[in-house]
């Protein structure tokens, strides 16, 4: 395998969850619904393709079910400092142990889109300053 061509994420709100993946994370679009028969859209995400299907099946998790974020299954998008901090201040509070983590090679966090889907965002850049809080690590799971 070279790479992953694409990724499809079941929503049961496609208007709420498009919103959010093309405002709130900046993702390219590559097909809006209405170029779909049946409730879908199409992302970019460097050199990945995300699309978001309304199936009618998605699990509905969301923070009260959710203790930590290894639980769950999840998708990762990496993002530069800025886009990075932006996000995580944006969205966090959620559930606990959101993060930011140390993960040696980069620091992450951890998010839920309006449909309950588990999201990461991370960075591979260093902070500009001292850090307003300290980060977790694998340690913390438990």
């Amino acid at each position: 395998m070279d790479a992953v061509d694409h990724i499809n994420v079941d929503v049961t709100d496609l208007a709420n969850c498009y919103e959010f993946y093309h405002e709130t994370l900046g993702l390219e679009l590559l097909r809006p619904p209405e170029d779909f028969q049946g409730a879908h859209a199409m992302f970019r995400a460097g050199s990945t393709v995300l699309t978001l299907v309304e199936t009618g099946h998605a699990d509905g998790w969301a923070e009260r079910g959710l203790d930590h974020p290894l639980d769950k299954a999840h998708i990762a998008f990496e993002a530069p400092r800025g886009k990075y901090d932006a996000l995580s201040g944006e969205l966090d509070g959620q559930f606990p142990k959101q993060g930011p983590y140390d993960w040696v090679e980069f620091e992450g966090f951890y998010f839920l889109d309006p449909d309950g889907n588990l999201l990461e965002v991370i960075t591979y850049d260093p902070p500009a300053g001292e850090r307003e809080r300290p980060l977790l690590t694998h340690d913390d799971v438990e």
